[in-house]
């Protein structure tokens, strides 16, 4: 196994190699073995931290047994299911490496591909994002909902990525310093940096099919996904300017009120026609009053969420091994 060119140009920074996990018993050893003979090949000093995302198989026994055997393997075990996106943040937290990588635990995302990653973090660019060009995964229920998110999530954060859900990327560690990630966050950490100003790029990489068990995330994660779209699109555009909004959305009401009264004085005037037992205005004024009153509340819901986790952690870890013998549990 080698790689050509690619490994003679990068330095010698530390790589951190990110690994949520949640019910992956069967995938983790042969992913390991993976990482491993990559970076045997590229002689480049790395760690591999595996976060157990409250897995109720025998995955957290598999990489403590790993980390037994390896000093380079940090283990991370949640008390419950948290998410991947705080799965991923608690890798960024205890990652110490300049270029920190994120990857799925179900050996679909390929360890090949990372020196790929890495060469475009050495020509400058803060993030690497991977494409999956070639998914193996179902049309209907896997690539056609992800090609609309992704249309979407490329027209409403300006950020021209083909593959926003593919896990394997690659950042510079500067880029994630104060990142805050929770709901579904995890697959928008490239618009969230691009709104920071940091390069955004991406590769082609290779997408296996599944080789053990099932996909653990359904269709309801897309909807899900999709919010946290719409919440990006929000901070993104109006965080700094609110009245931008909410005075065009009571400009827009106000007006629409203002010419449905207009009309209801011409008829009550011209055409001496009572109006107070006409439902039209009402019914518009309640379906105004309610849709305005669920966006802000929405709006104002996260706001209420983004100030309770300043200085606060999205998970509570059970279990942190580092070196063997080392670390700490509670």
């Amino acid at each position: 196994m080698t790689y050509p060119n690619i490994l003679t140009k990068m330095p010698k920074e530390k790589i951190s190699i990110v690994i949520p996990a949640y019910n992956e018993e069967k995938s983790i050893p042969e992913l390991y073995y993976e990482l491993s003979s990559v970076f045997k090949v590229m002689e480049k000093p790395y760690e591999i931290i595996f976060v157990d995302d409250g897995s109720t198989d025998s995955s957290f026994d598999l990489m403590e047994d790993i980390h037994s055997r390896d000093k380079d393997v940090k283990v991370i075990k949640f008390r419950r299911n948290f998410g991947q996106s705080s799965a991923i943040l608690a890798g960024f937290d205890h990652a110490e490496g300049d270029i920190v990588v994120t990857m799925d635990a179900d050996m679909q995302n390929d360890p090949k591909d990372i020196p790929k990653l890495l060469e475009k973090i050495d020509e400058g660019y803060d993030v690497v994002s991977g494409w999956r060009a070639d998914r193996k995964d179902p049309f209907l229920s896997k690539k056609l909902p992800s090609k609309l998110s992704n249309w979407l999530a490329r027209k409403m954060t300006g950020v021209n990525i083909h593959d926003s859900g593919c896990t394997l990327k690659a950042y510079k560690s500067k880029a994630l310093r104060n990142l805050e990630l929770y709901g579904e966050m995890h697959r928008y950490i490239p618009a969230l940096l691009a709104r920071k100003g940091f390069r955004i790029t991406e590769v082609k990489v290779t997408h296996n099919p599944r080789k053990f068990g099932e996909t653990k995330y359904g269709a309801r994660r897309l909807f899900h996904g999709l919010l946290d779209l719409i919440n990006i699109k929000f901070w993104n555009q109006y965080s700094k300017r609110p009245l931008h909004l909410f005075g065009t959305l009571g400009i827009l009401q106000f007006s629409l009120g203002f010419i449905i009264g207009l009309y209801l004085l011409f008829v009550k005037f011209v055409y001496h026609q009572g109006i107070a037992e006409r439902p039209l205005l009402l019914l518009a004024i309640l379906l105004i009053i309610l849709g305005i009153q669920f966006i802000i509340f929405g709006f104002m819901s996260d706001i209420l969420v983004k100030l309770y986790y300043t200085g606060r952690k999205s998970y509570d870890i059970e279990k942190y091994i580092v070196k063997k013998g080392e670390g700490y549990e509670d």
